[in-house]
């Protein structure tokens, strides 16, 4: 069982001594000598690159099984008998079920990424897989974080193992610089663009934590002159594989990624990565922001949050056992984490209500002698709360164009987040309740 942060050679740590251990020996057709379980189709291939550089000089040969790529290519290496045979769990049993693969001759198992395979749902085909194998073998776990639900499966795969920690669990690398971003969540995809100008980023890997706001994020970054390219599981795999190589080598600037790309990936001098979202798993932050700063190199993770995410950040923190820098984002709204209250408005806006209220030469505007009509909202623990008032209070102001409501007594033009000009929602407008006796 192998544990070490992310980008410090794990994959060359099993490669090489396999590649010399397989040295001796020839494969059998449909028998594979040694088995790679990967979590993700990019992080397979990636390992499969690695397998044929580390043994350009021995005769060994190897197969990659991944969904979206032809089974009939596949079957013809299959074969022709393979050494090591990498693949992810869903496509191996269905060569197995199809009857072109035997998996009796495997006497090297390694599964990477053991902690992404119990998140991505895998470790019951991986329960499978290992029953297939024969009980005389050598396993290997490795990955950059080890959760005790990790440790209770190994139990159940490794006989007596060796650990190996080169670093402690779930530990960012030093050589990372880790900022924080606190916003308001409509001001993210400006706050981006402004960190994207003015730190001059030529090149960063951006995680979304949903698919459909990785295409978002995408097309507004394409639509403002950047070089943005989505990746995320609901793409075809030739597409993917290309938009990741095309990251690789320059064509793109900025690959917005879901987590399909936050574990194992290397991508060599990569300065940037910022997290558009907070990751609901702190483990995954110590995966995302380890894309940078690998191989002894330094890197800038920048982290987007808003005051509901406290709870989220606060976990990151106790995890990697430091508390992230906050930093200021020029023309976009800052928030606090924690506070307990949501400034609706940016400083610009409140000073020149402010400025509406004051009193000239000690009389009144003849406007500060109401109150707003626009509700106040308020955010406590995550929740929102509407202030009530009375109907008197929402007194008509046709001279200005402003339409009231007749019910409700709220106005029509609500300056709520969530909404432009839409009512106020029930759960909202409803009275408060009194507690009594």
């Amino acid at each position: 069982m192998g544990c070490a942060q992310t980008g410090t050679g794990k994959t060359a740590s099993f490669t090489l001594p396999m590649i010399d251990m397989l040295a001796r020996g020839r494969a059998r057709a449909r028998m594979p000598r040694a088995l790679i379980l990967e979590p993700t189709r990019e992080l397979a291939d990636q390992v499969a690159e690695n397998f044929t550089v580390y043994g350009k000089y021995q005769k060994l040969s190897m197969a990659l099984l991944i969904g979206g790529v032809s089974f009939d290519e596949q079957d013809k290496k299959i074969d022709r008998g393979v050494d090591v045979l990498i693949a992810t769990p869903g496509r191996l049993l269905d060569h197995f079920e199809r009857g072109k693969l035997l998996l009796s001759g495997v006497g090297i198992l390694v599964i990477d990424e053991a902690d992404r395979m119990l998140d991505m749902g895998f470790i019951p085909d991986v329960e499978r897989i290992v029953k297939l194998l024969p009980p005389l073998r050598q396993t290997l776990f490795f990955s950059a974080t080890i959760m005790p639900e990790i440790r209770r499966i190994s139990e159940r795969f490794l006989s007596n193992p060796k650990e190996v920690v080169v670093d402690p669990p779930a530990s960012a690398a030093e050589n990372v610089e880790q900022q924080l971003v606190v916003i308001r969540p409509e001001d993210k995809r400006n706050a981006l663009r402004n960190i994207l100008r003015s730190k001059k980023v030529e090149s960063a890997l951006i995680f979304c934590n949903r698919k459909r706001d990785v295409d978002i994020v995408a097309r507004s970054l394409d639509k403002h002159g950047f070089n943005a390219k989505p990746l995320h599981g609901d793409m075809q795999q030739s597409v993917r594989m290309d938009t990741l190589e095309g990251f690789r080598n320059g064509d793109v600037n900025l690959l917005v990624a879901s987590d399909v790309a936050a574990r194992g990936l290397d991508i060599s001098s990569l300065p940037f990565v910022l997290n558009f979202d907070v990751p609901s798993n702190a483990e995954d932050y110590v995966h995302r922001i380890g894309r940078t700063g690998r191989a002894g190199q330094s890197g800038v993770a920048i982290t987007l949050a808003t005051p509901d995410d406290t709870k989220l950040v606060s976990a990151i923190e106790r995890l990697i056992g430091n508390s992230i820098d906050v930093m200021q984002v020029y023309d976009v709204y800052s928030a606090e984490l924690g506070s307990g209250t949501e400034q609706g408005q940016s400083g610009r806006v409140a000073g020149a209500r402010r400025g509406r209220r004051r009193k000239t030469n000690g009389q009144s505007d003849g406007r500060n002698d109401r109150k707003s009509d626009k509700p106040q909202a308020t955010a406590k623990n995550g929740g929102r709360r509407m202030k009530s008032r009375s109907r008197s209070e929402d007194a008509p102001r046709k001279n200005q164009g402003e339409s009231t409501r007749d019910s409700g007594g709220s106005s029509a033009q609500t300056n709520l987040k969530f909404g432009v000009t839409d009512d106020v929602p029930a759960f909202l407008a409803r009275p408060s309740r009194v507690r009594t006796d």
